[in-house]
Formats: C-alpha cells, structure tokens, sequence
C-alpha cells in the first residue's frame, strides 16, 4: 500500500501535467501570473508567501476554479481566522518538506540507508482552502500599485543586480562565454511587464553560473538537460514576477522544449519538484544579489 509519501509526488505532478497539457496549444503553462498581487498565493494566517511547488500547484488553481483571492490556510487555520471552510468544498494538496537524517532517498520517495548527520527533505502533504471557499473571512484590502510604480520597482530590482545586461538585435539569451544577458529594446516589447518577464528569465539563466549557484543537471536529467534548464528559468521569471507583480507571459518560442519537459515528468515524478525548487534558489539568490548590491 502506498504511503502519503509517496503519492505526493505523483499527485502533484500529475495535476501540473496535465495543466501543461491542457495550455500547450497557447503557450499558457501553469505557472504563467497576471502580475497582480493579490493572486499570488499567501498563507492567510502567517501572512507568508508559498514558494517553490506550492506556487505552482496555488497559481493554477486559482486559475482552474477562477478565484481572484490568493489567500489560502488549512481547515484548522480559517478556525483560528473565525472563518468556516463551506459543506461539500474541496481542499488542494500543497506540500511540506520534513528533514530525515537518513542517507538518501530511493527512486519511490520510501527513505532508505543508514543514518548520518546529514539531513534529507522528502515532501510530506497538508491540505489547504481558498478565501472564497469560506465564510466569515474578509481579505484585507492591499494597496495598489500603478504600472508606473511596478515598473520603478521592477527596474530598480533589475538594475540592483549588477549583471552584464546589454541591449540590441532581436532575441534575447543568457551568454555564459561572455558571462552577459543580451536582450532587445525595451521599445520591441508589447508592454514594459514583457520586458521584465524576458529578462527575469535570461538572468535566472544567469545564475547558473560556477560562480554563483553552479547548477549543472546534466547527471541529474541527461540528454533533456538544456530542457530543464529552460523550464528552471521559466519558472525563475514566473515566482520573480509574483514577487515584483510585473507578472509572467506566453512565450511561444518555448514550443519546441513543451513536449521535452512534458516527457521528462511523466517519467520522474520527481523532476517538477527538482525544477521548482533551482528556481525558487534562484530567485532567492537573486534577491539577496539585490540587497547586497544596495548596501554596498
């Protein structure tokens, strides 16, 4: 019989497979955001944001069910809020990492080996409701920032970095010879929110760097490396732009690595949680990359 170790893996990655495959005809994946604030996913009573695979597993669905709150707490929680989870409302599966000091964990997600100093995670299940599937709960109005103040924020935040950002010709790449981000005109975007996407993608790129987080998944993913590595900074762009709220677009010239990260997690059920959580380092990396840069 399975355990409820186990099957989280597989849940999860069956839910956000089938997202992809569902919004591969549009480019629309999962952990595409509107930029707004509001919807990004928060803990009602910790106030904390959700990170890494729980962004993703939130965001979508919020999507599928349409709500506009991105306020979510356990059964348990919307109590100690006064609030009460509505008769017949259905909970989403989010993810808690616990900490095994056990050598290694098998391919099944069962740990296994002897015990060492060193401390594992392997994910663990809880169960979370939406603001709008409660009653006596209120969400806080938050203020609103302009598209003029985001794009202040967002280009404060991209200038803060200190990369080698340079401007011209018609695509935009991450060169690791020349250690540079290479992006368009500002002006060849449809919107300043486009720009900022782009590039949040290019410098999660970035990151991976030997001098920075050193992310090679080569051993890890093999010949779908260069695939997965896209999908890492897709979802680096995705969970930068929920925090700066200049959002995460389409990019239709990612056709090409959809079916290659669809074939990659069909067979791991583990490599969305891999991906997920390079992403979620790089852009923690990146925001103390800022704050060091301001202090400095």
């Amino acid at each position: 019989m399975k355990t409820e170790r186990q099957d989280i893996y597989q849940q999860v990655t069956n839910e956000i497979v089938a997202a992809m495959e569902k919004g591969a005809g549009t480019f629309q994946m999962p952990w595409h955001t509107s930029g707004d604030f509001n919807f990004s996913p928060v803990n009602a009573r910790s106030k904390k944001p959700y990170r890494g695979i729980n962004i993703l597993i939130l965001a979508g669905a919020a999507r599928h069910f349409g709500y506009t709150s991105g306020h979510w707490a356990t059964y348990k929680q919307w109590q100690e809020l006064g609030a009460q989870v509505r008769k017949g409302e259905k909970a989403r599966s989010v993810v808690f990492w616990k900490f095994t000091n056990l050598q290694m964990d098998s391919e099944d997600g069962e740990p296994e080996g002897e015990a060492t100093g060193k401390r594992i995670p392997f994910a663990t299940e809880y169960r979370v409701f939406n603001a709008e599937q409660v009653d006596g709960y209120t969400v806080s109005a938050s203020p609103k920032l302009s598209d003029g103040e985001r794009i202040e924020r967002a280009e404060f935040f991209v200038t803060g970095i200190g990369a080698d950002i340079r401007h011209g010709g018609n695509r935009a790449f991450y060169s690791p010879q020349n250690d540079q981000v290479q992006m368009p005109p500002f002006a060849n975007f449809k919107s300043p929110f486009g720009y900022y996407s782009t590039v949040a993608h290019e410098l999660t790129h970035w990151t991976a760097a030997e001098s920075r987080l050193n992310r090679n998944l080569q051993t890890r993913f093999g010949d779908a490396a260069y695939a997965m590595e896209e999908l890492i900074a897709e979802l680096g762009a995705a969970f930068l732009g929920a925090d700066l709220g200049f959002g995460s677009e389409a990019r239709g010239n990612h056709a090409v690595y959809i079916e290659s990260w669809l074939r990659v997690l069909r067979n791991d059920k583990k490599a969305i949680f891999t991906a997920a959580g390079k992403a979620q380092a790089a852009a923690d990396w990146i925001h103390s990359r800022v704050g060091e840069q301001a202090a400095a």
